[in-house]
């Protein structure tokens, strides 16, 4: 009986890929996130039946942390074992094989990255561990450094939240090689005008809230509440609220088999032509494309 194979679908997952227009136009060429920053990022908990096969790898380089269970690795011919605490540093355009154990499939936590200043860290670690990968012995810590960089990004696609992550990304990037010199610092800032603004947009992603219904919410004006948040984010409330609702449409199209229009829905759009329109304006092809390609050109662990 042939072993059944899956590159995502798994319950409780979670994911953000980043769409080519904001990479292209906010990371790639900005003077400080532009050598290091992330395509893609996500978490796979109990992936059973996780599969991956790249015969002439990727263009990002991929870091996977395992926090539970088991699976293994081929990179460029080299075969390893993969145990909780473990973790993988595939480099780019580097041939590779992963995938969960049967019997006790691993939890695992996934980067992409790109730029100048990425092929560095990938030899640098490779030459610090003369390894493709190692061992955390504090996985708590890990996966608290990778909140912090998955939370920001997972609530749009603003300048302040590309900066943070990305420039967070150097940080964990670190703990991977100096880890007994690193630590945790979790702070939780007082929420301002902006961010509640956000809060609010995330938590009725299935709505249709109008710019008049958020400035509400925040106690201003519409005008005024549109300069303060266009200054903060770089994008109108309205754009950004459509940007939160593409990345859960997203997960949708990656991780369940519901039709174009019953998605359209779930985020509150009711118009399933409007909703394929705003959804290609924001990822650069249409919804059924970007599912039909999202095991390749589009990213994804």
């Amino acid at each position: 009986m042939k072993r059944q194979r899956k590159k995502d679908g798994f319950q409780g997952q979670k994911a953000v890929i980043i769409p080519r227009s904001v990479l292209n136009n906010k990371c790639s060429t900005h003077p400080l996130i532009g050598k290091l920053y992330i395509t893609d990022i996500g978490y796979y908990p109990k992936a059973r039946y996780h599969y991956r096969e790249r015969l002439h790898g990727t263009d990002q380089h991929i870091l996977i942390y395992c926090h539970e269970g088991e699976g293994s690795m081929l990179i460029d011919k080299q075969e390893y074992k993969i145990s909780p605490g473990d973790f993988y540093l595939i480099p780019a355009l580097t041939r590779h094989t992963y995938a969960a154990n049967a019997d006790n499939p691993w939890t695992i936590f996934w980067i992409h990255f790109k730029g100048e200043s990425a092929d560095d860290w990938v030899k640098q670690i490779h030459q610090y561990l003369n390894s493709y990968g190692g061992f955390i012995p504090d996985g708590e810590k890990t996966i608290r450094l990778f909140n912090e960089i998955y939370t920001p990004l997972e609530r749009g696609y603003s300048m302040e939240h590309l900066m943070y992550s990305n420039m967070y990304l150097w940080h964990y990037l670190s703990t991977f090689i100096y880890q007994e010199k690193t630590r945790s610092r979790m702070n939780n800032p007082e929420t301002d005008t902006i961010d509640s603004a956000i809060d609010y947009m995330q938590k009725n992603v299935d709505q249709n809230l109008t710019l008049e219904k958020i400035a509400q919410h925040v106690q201003f004006s519409p005008s005024h509440f549109s300069l303060l948040f266009r200054k903060k984010t770089g994008f109108s409330p309205i754009e950004y609220y459509n940007h939160l609702k593409m990345q859960q449409a997203c997960q949708y199209l990656l991780f369940t088999k519901q039709r174009i229009k019953e998605i359209a829905l779930e985020v509150g759009m009711f118009d399933q032509h409007y909703f394929s329109r705003i959804f290609k304006k924001t990822m650069g092809v249409s919804p059924q494309e970007y599912r039909n390609k999202r095991s390749s050109e589009l990213g994804g662990i």
